[in-house]
């Protein structure tokens, strides 16, 4: 059995960005919060939405309240991210 590879067509490749554009309300500010700090937003958030359940709030107030609690959570994980993931050995050594 003989293939024969010049008669298969080469596979057409496109440009491709790695991550799609953020919207600005999740872009990550200058100067981020610590994880700390977030940690505590979070806290004070999930005790707001359970006081707005308990008062039997609105639409509106609980969904501005779930997307408060998104982006705290979003910044949080990017701020993980950035405090645990190991530095690139030359951004190490240059330290």
């Amino acid at each position: 059995m003989v293939l024969n590879l010049s008669l298969n067509r080469p596979i057409d490749t496109v440009a491709m960005s790695s991550l799609r554009p953020l919207p600005a309300r999740f872009r990550r500010r200058v100067a981020a919060p610590t994880v700390e700090s977030l940690t505590d937003r979070l806290g004070s958030l999930a005790s707001e939405r359970q006081e707005l359940r308990a008062t039997g709030a609105g639409s509106v107030a609980l969904e501005r309240n779930r997307v408060a609690i998104a982006r705290a959570q979003w910044e949080l994980s990017y701020a993980l991210i950035e405090r645990y993931l190991p530095k690139p050995a030359a951004a190490q050594s240059a330290a």
